[in-house]
């Protein structure tokens, strides 16, 4: 049984912010494109060009992003009862992590990367794999992702991290 309810109780997730980590439901779609969308372009576009950045948005409509919870453990990070971070699981690929702008560097994105951990191992997975973007690179490597190589669509970069999983 997937654990519904985590909850963000500590100094390293903000001081005051209290929260919490769950599944996402179809009824979060509008609210976790909304994050995407935001991060994206306050946050990635320092690294990414406009027309990159206008690529990238048009996977993350609301229809596109209740279609990923259909086929991905998707986790919402909500905060004061709002959903402000976004991370999910496909086999053992970690996909569309992503955390408001306005509470970025809170700990948030950790969090959500330790639910896909526990996940992960609870489905007996034994690396994880993450497609970064040039912004989250950095966060990755300080959670113990490895750079393997880079991709590449059209001019998109991407950088390919795995990370082993301890016993």
């Amino acid at each position: 049984m997937p654990r519904l309810w985590r909850r963000c109780r500590r100094q390293g997730c903000g001081g005051a912010i209290h929260g919490l980590i769950r599944l996402a439901r179809d009824d979060d779609a509008d609210d976790i494109s909304g994050v995407i969308l935001r991060a994206l372009r306050e946050t990635n576009a320092k690294d990414y060009t406009d027309e990159i950045i206008e690529r990238v948005e048009r996977s993350f409509s609301p229809d596109a992003v209740r279609e990923l919870i259909a086929n991905r453990t998707v986790f919402v990070a909500i905060l004061g009862g709002r959903v402000d971070g976004t991370a999910a699981l496909d086999g053992s690929v970690v996909r569309t992590v992503f955390v408001a702008p306005g509470v970025q560097a809170r700990g948030i994105g950790k969090l959500l990367m330790a639910e896909i951990e526990r996940t992960a191992r609870d489905r007996d997975i034994s690396a994880l794999t993450v497609p970064s973007s040039i912004t989250a690179e950095a966060f990755y490597a300080r959670l113990g992702f490895n750079a393997v190589r880079d991709s590449y669509h059209g001019d998109e970069r991407t950088i390919i991290m795995e990370r082993w999983l301890a016993e």
